[in-house]
């Protein structure tokens, strides 16, 4: 979609008012959640904040020019003139670098660049998969709920039959009463269920940063359940974002080593220059003022600070840096065993137990329901199987949700998530 377009359908798509309900896809979540993100804004400018250090570590120090004059007066004999009898100098001078500190500069700044990109790229990914886990908790609670209602308008007609059973002199009183308490207890499990999916939908829009909450239809089918691929443990460690980080800090602190050996060694400054030389007494009485060169080389020498402690704090920040990363690999080798753990765990649950089962509460209802109407069963019966099957379906929804949220924690967990 063209970005003008897009943005004219966010603005239609979350005015309140204009439309009753929302439809929302998780690509759209993802993408409203991401466009003008201030944490992602606040990532992108650090990444210039690196690019800035990164052009400045390049440059070469500046030459400098010094003008000089001396042996002025404003007393005496003979009187004095500034012109014939001062000195003067024009001296232009250049720092020369050694030990390749430009570029030991350049190759810390450019570890900075890439990690602050890296950083930004894993901040991305953590947006994406909370509003991924938000938009699938919505979603079942939403589905949960919209279970509930059926099943309470389903329970409304049954009611309503067995009045008139009772009416009619057909079914005792009392058991319109079970039935009536079944029913009040339906509805209030429908009330339950309309305030978690409220405060899920509510969650979901806090995610993509948005302060209105309309009622949403959830595009993205709850029962496709889309495999995800199990990546060897190795090509998990290389890939995932937040491992790259830490081997970046590694190469950065490792630059930065380098850069403060580099800074012990002692830069000569070179001066050059014109130097105008007239003797007092001299040129006053007619003699010739004595124009020469001038020429100079400075160097500092390190006898006391050889950048003794910077070297040192550097050397420590490459221990520590690898010291992080050590415990970054545990903790994504951690992250890795639990996600697969619980994403097969919840797939086999779904396929061999809970769709078995919600099919086999269907069919005890459909039969319980049956004889009941035949006069062949009492309404305990039809109240337990109807109990067991609204059971089955919800425990089937809600597995189905958190099978959604497994999915994202691995592929998260994987570095899949885009």
């Amino acid at each position: 979609m063209h970005l003008s377009a897009r943005i004219v359908a966010s603005v239609v798509l979350f005015t309140p008012g204009i439309w009753a309900q929302v439809r929302l896809t998780l690509a759209d979540a993802i993408s409203e959640a991401l466009a003008g993100n201030p944490q992602i804004a606040t990532a992108g400018a650090r990444v210039g904040v690196a690019e800035g250090l990164r052009r400045q570590a390049g440059m070469a120090p500046n030459p400098r020019l010094t003008l000089q004059s001396e042996n002025g007066r404003f007393w005496g004999s003979p009187p004095f003139s500034y012109s014939p009898d001062a000195d003067s100098l024009a001296l232009l001078s250049q720092t020369f670098e050694t030990g390749g500190k430009r570029t030991r500069r350049v190759e810390s700044a450019t570890a900075g660049v890439q990690r602050s990109k890296l950083e930004e790229d894993v901040l991305r990914r953590q947006i994406v998969s909370r509003v991924s886990s938000a938009y699938w908790s919505a979603s079942g609670a939403v589905r949960a709920k919209d279970l509930l209602q059926r099943e309470l308008e389903n329970f409304q007609r049954v009611v309503e039959y067995n009045q008139s059973r009772v009416k009619e002199g057909a079914a005792p009183e009392v058991d319109l009463l079970r039935i009536e308490v079944e029913r009040d207890r339906l509805t209030s499990s429908v009330k339950i269920a309309q305030q978690d999916a409220d405060r899920a939908t509510i969650a979901l829009f806090r995610e993509m940063g948005k302060t209105e909450f309309p009622s949403v239809e959830f595009v993205d089918s709850l029962d496709e359940v889309r495999p995800v691929p199990i990546i060897p443990l190795a090509q998990v460690l290389e890939r995932r974002p937040v491992m790259q980080v830490a081997r970046k800090a590694i190469e950065q602190a490792r630059a930065n080593l380098r850069l403060q050996h580099a800074n012990a060694k002692p830069d000569p400054d070179v001066q050059v220059g014109y130097k105008r030389t007239a003797a007092v007494g001299v040129v006053a009485n007619g003699g010739i003022a004595v124009n020469t060169l001038y020429g100079s080389i400075e160097i500092p020498l390190p006898i006391r600070n050889r950048n003794q402690g910077q070297i040192e704090a550097a050397a420590a920040e490459i221990k520590a840096a690898e010291s992080s990363l050590a415990t970054t690999e545990a903790l994504v080798r951690s992250e890795v065993a639990t996600a697969e753990k619980d994403y097969n765990g919840r797939r086999r649950l779904l396929e061999e137990t809970l769709r078995p089962m919600r099919d086999r509460a269907q069919q005890v209802y459909n039969i319980s329901d049956a004889a009941y109407r035949e006069g062949g069963t009492d309404i305990l019966r039809l109240l337990d199987a109807e109990r067991a099957r609204i059971d089955a379906q919800l425990l089937y929804i809600r597995t189905l949700a958190e099978y959604h949220l497994s999915a994202v924690s691995l592929q998260a967990a994987e570095g899949l998530l885009p």
